[in-house]
């Protein structure tokens, strides 16, 4: 337990934001699971529209401190790369 005025400021506070980048990183996971679940299927038209989607998701997440930032350029490469696979094929 905290024993002091601050340091149980601090727990509350830990505790929301733990509760905010769990469901931001949910968010996250979601949106590439998405692209990466039409990539397999092979439907190219719903994978390039789930990468449209994570894109802007994906670098919220390094704005908000929640991803890093090669972390993010390394998801969009990978996605980006499979979806022209796709349409190659």
């Amino acid at each position: 337990m905290a024993n002091t005025k601050s340091a149980e400021k601090a727990a509350r506070q830990s505790e929301k934001h733990r509760a905010r980048n769990n469901a931001l990183t949910s968010r996250l996971r979601s949106a590439i699971r998405k692209a990466t679940l039409a990539i397999k299927a092979g439907k190219q038209d719903e994978a390039a529209a789930a990468l449209e989607a994570a894109t802007p998701i994906i670098d919220s997440m390094v704005n908000k401190g929640i991803i890093h930032g090669n972390k993010a350029a390394r998801h969009k490469s990978r996605l980006t790369k499979q979806v022209r696979a796709l349409a190659k094929a």
